[in-house]
């Protein structure tokens, strides 16, 4: 599992989406999102906007899991 660092309280999941390097784009980040390919904490999630804090874990189907981490 990999851990990607935030410097602030929270991030959106499109913008982690980016950060952590799964997608170029906010496009792309849409249309992972919208064919179900990433899970939140083991949940699927659609929503560009959930916001993501500190301990949760998130599955992107195709490159791996991820940790959000406070710096």
């Amino acid at each position: 599992m990999k851990q990607v660092k935030i410097h602030s309280e929270y991030i959106k999941l499109d913008q982690f989406l980016k950060l952590s390097d799964c997608v170029p784009t906010g496009g792309m980040a849409k249309a992972l999102l919208q064919e179900n390919l990433v899970k939140v904490n083991g949940e699927p999630e659609d929503r560009r906007g959930r916001k993501l804090y500190p301990g949760d874990r998130i599955e992107v189907e195709g490159e791996g899991s991820f940790e959000v981490a406070a710096e």
